[in-house]
């Protein structure tokens, strides 16, 4: 039943246009776009085609007095965005980013407060809003304590609770287990059946999506809107185009590379009853845990979330030092280093030996441009500045950075984040890999270029460890899988 109080909202676009500060290329130009009340789009596009842009611009979070250049225009319901804010809500990628109290209860509540809702209103919708994501817990349940699906599913209700006519949300199911995501979107059928509000969705799951949607457009960074209509007849009359400029579309991965022969593995690091605890938590993160790393082999680390993944990555590459066991380093690793816990090197060997990709890339960015991050890893193992500016300028071409060399990493899209994060793991050619989900928010041609650049990197002999929600990277890359339930 839709909600009297939030009727669907309408956007209007007219050659509207977004440069952000500092750049000379513009996100997105000449858009020209009408998204009616009720319909629900998916928005596609390759990396850096100004997705997210769009969403954050609609939610009226972009002030072009900041630096930013706009021309155009971009109305919802006929106002500018940043009037209408009391008429969109906005679910970005990652939940944690959006929770910001302690319970439930208080954290959907927030937004309320903050736009002023009297206080006798507020709490009949935060408990209809966690009601209608199907919330497992009361209003009282601490927000450290939810899984990943649990703290996307409060984020929504947050977002819900708000009322809005236009639901935007951002890849909301990129950090999920794929039992999560189908839960996640099983939770979104049944909302929007119910309140009847304007949606746009950016999702890469685009198989899994498109039951959600009755529309499907397309985006070209600079260029507008170069698809639109029908999710059938876009795929049908477009698919392979679209799959071609790097786009996700139904039923159409891109091919494994062949596996090269190569020489006998080698172990690397091993890890011996390894397991690890947070200070102040009453439960292990890790269970105990014995797995060798090897040469010329590459591991998927999988498991639903919150069952010690990235947490276990992080003491494979010496970042973490287990509670209980031992992570250790062999002579195949580090000649004269053999039987050494991996966590007692000094900072120094560990970057010339292990390159490390962070859940979140923005916690390993440094410098102040992509060039100058993808040198500096090079420049503390020892290597000079010439052979390290020309591996930087290898590695911005094969991942597609080339063109955003002189930008701050934390102004480059989702998807530029994490291949900048991976090329810095890749600067110092360590001989072991640890990457915590390589492919989050990748098109299809830079998963595929990501892909053959690890297969390639695992066969000429360097071991790789990867955490990953991502099947079928799994099932191109991964010679084992370990997969973790969860300390118990």
């Amino acid at each position: 039943m839709r909600s009297p109080a939030a009727p669907p909202a309408r956007i209007e676009a007219r050659g509207w246009g977004l440069r952000h500060p500092g750049r000379r290329e513009w996100a997105l130009r000449g858009v020209d776009l009408v998204v009616e009340p009720g319909e629900r789009v998916l928005l596609l596009g390759a990396s850096g085609a100004g997705k997210s842009t769009l969403l954050t611009a609609l939610a009226g979070l972009i002030d072009p007095g900041g630096g930013a250049e706009t021309e155009g225009s971009l109305l919802v319901d006929g106002r500018d965005p940043r009037q209408a804010r009391d008429r969109t809500g906005l679910l970005f990628q990652d939940p944690e980013s959006q929770i910001v109290m302690g319970r439930a209860g208080d954290d959907v509540a927030f937004g309320l407060e903050n736009r002023c809702v009297p206080t006798q209103a507020i709490w009949p919708r935060v408990d209809a809003a966690l009601a209608a994501v199907d919330f497992p817990y009361g209003r009282d349940r601490p927000t450290h304590a939810l899984s990943g699906g649990e703290q996307q599913r409060l984020a929504l209700a947050g977002t819900l609770a708000l009322q809005p006519g236009l639901l935007m949300l951002d890849e909301p199911t990129a950090n999920l287990d794929p039992d999560g995501a189908a839960e996640i979107r099983e939770v979104l059928a049944r909302v929007l059946e119910r309140i009847g509000a304007t949606m746009l969705l950016v999702e890469h799951r685009v198989d899994e999506s498109v039951a959600l949607v009755d529309r499907v457009v397309v985006l070209e960074a600079g260029g507008g809107v170069v698809a639109d209509g029908r999710p059938g007849e876009v795929f049908r009359a477009r698919g392979a185009q679209l799959a071609d400029a790097g786009v996700w579309v139904p039923d159409q991965p891109p091919p494994a590379p062949p596996r090269r022969a190569t020489s006998r593995p080698s172990a690397l690091v091993i890890a011996e009853h390894a397991t690890f605890r947070y200070p102040g938590a009453d439960a292990d993160a890790v269970a105990p845990t014995e797995l060798q790393l090897r040469s010329s082999e590459a591991l998927a680390i999988v498991g639903p979330n919150g069952s010690g993944k990235s947490t276990l990555a992080l003491m494979l590459a010496g970042l973490l030092r287990p509670r209980i066991g031992r992570v250790l380093a062999t002579e195949a690793l580090a000649p004269g280093h053999g039987h050494e816990p991996i966590a007692d090197w000094r900072a120094s060997e560990l970057v010339r030996h292990v390159g490390t990709v962070f859940q979140d890339p923005e916690h390993q960015f440094l410098a102040r441009t992509v060039r100058d991050e993808l040198t500096l890893g090079p420049r503390r193992a020892g290597i000079g500045a010439d052979a390290a500016a020309h591996r930087a300028d290898e590695l911005m071409e094969r991942l597609r950075l080339t063109h955003l060399a002189r930008a701050n990493p934390f102004t480059l899209s989702g998807g530029e984040k994490r291949r900048l994060s991976v090329a810095t793991a890749l600067a110092t050619a360590p001989a072991l890999l640890i990457l915590d989900e390589p492919t989050f928010g990748q098109d299809r041609r830079t998963w595929g270029e990501l892909l053959h650049l690890l297969a390639a990197l695992r066969d000429d002999g360097r071991g790789i460890g990867f955490v990953t929600h991502d099947r079928a990277f799994v099932n191109a890359l991964a010679d084992r899988t370990l997969r973790l339930e969860g300390a118990r």
